[in-house]
């Protein structure tokens, strides 16, 4: 199941063009002068706990989880009131509804109901913007 949602999450987001590149999220940002090089904007995929529940009267198992989806773009300047790079600044934001609209619904053979739950935006990095949009989803694993 973790295979086929971060396929098909990487096949449907390479659709936004300007995305760069795609990868399993491990803290990437935290040790960002320690990793390889990676052009940005950058989606880093990271599947949280998966609740598993057996599915009465079937040789199935029904889960439900979390995905989310660190969105990593370069720091535009500041987004200060009367800034003159306010707007571009700002910009980063719209990474997370181009996304939305691109995977909102997603579905799978062992994945369905992908919605968006939670925006969170990362605040520690001075060079990069993470903003993280977490999406839940309802998943079936067969015996």
């Amino acid at each position: 199941m973790r295979k086929e949602l971060y396929k098909a999450l990487c096949d449907r987001l390479k659709s936004i063009g300007e995305i760069k590149h795609f990868d399993l999220w491990n803290r990437n940002v935290e040790f960002i002068e320690q990793e390889a090089l990676w052009e940005r904007p950058a989606v880093f995929i990271e599947i949280c706990p998966i609740t598993w529940e057996p599915k009465v009267g079937a040789n199935a198992m029904r889960g439900s989880g979390l995905v989310k989806l660190h969105i990593v773009t370069d720091w535009k300047g500041s987004a200060a009131d009367g800034s003159l790079c306010q707007e571009e600044a700002l910009s980063v934001f719209d990474y997370s509804r181009k996304i939305q609209e691109c995977i909102d619904g997603l579905t799978g053979e062992e994945f369905h109901s992908l919605h968006l739950a939670e925006t969170h935006t990362n605040h520690d990095h001075e060079e990069i913007v993470e903003s993280i949009e977490v999406y839940k989803l309802r998943c079936v694993r067969t015996m």
